[in-house]
């Protein structure tokens, strides 16, 4: 729990100084005051668990972060060609994930959205309503490349 904390605090006053840019001592004072705050009302509202602080999932983040890069990459380049030749042809199906946990069912649910072409539109339990722009933006996500690449990252979670 200590341990969890502390990752925490360091992580919320890292992203306060990457988004302030200000490095006085008065406004570092204010940040550092700002995420103490932050941290009290994480553990009163009883976040710092294994879902709240995944810290098992911070060995295998970059990797699954690169790999979802490439795929926004790739999608990026084929949602263009789509629009440019304006053959799109949209499809709405279901897709089942394998994830253990809600959190990892939600960053699932997240990545197919955040690559261009497809969204997430309804989760419910272990089953995912998705639209895509093309049948091959569909076969994409239902070839599960993506499903086993979200259960990769959240595996040998402690719980």
């Amino acid at each position: 729990m200590i341990f969890k904390t502390t990752f925490l605090f360091i992580f919320y006053f890292i992203i306060w100084l990457l988004l302030s840019g200000h490095y006085d001592p008065l406004l570092l004072s204010l940040g550092l005051i700002s995420c103490i705050i932050c941290l009290y009302v994480t553990w009163k509202a009883n976040f710092i668990d294994s879902e709240g602080v995944p810290l098992h999932l911070m060995i295998r983040l970059p990797i699954y972060t690169i790999w979802l890069f490439r795929e926004i990459i790739k999608a990026n380049i084929d949602t263009a060609k789509i629009i440019i030749f304006n053959n799109p042809n949209p499809q709405n199906f279901r897709v089942k994930s394998s994830q253990k946990t809600e959190a990892g069912r939600v960053m699932y649910a997240n990545s197919i959205t955040l690559t261009p072409g497809t969204v997430t539109t309804q989760l419910e339990k272990d089953v995912l309503e998705v639209h895509a722009l093309s049948s091959d933006m569909a076969e994409d996500v239902k070839s599960g490349e993506m499903d086993k690449m979200v259960t990769w990252l959240e595996r040998n979670k402690n719980v």
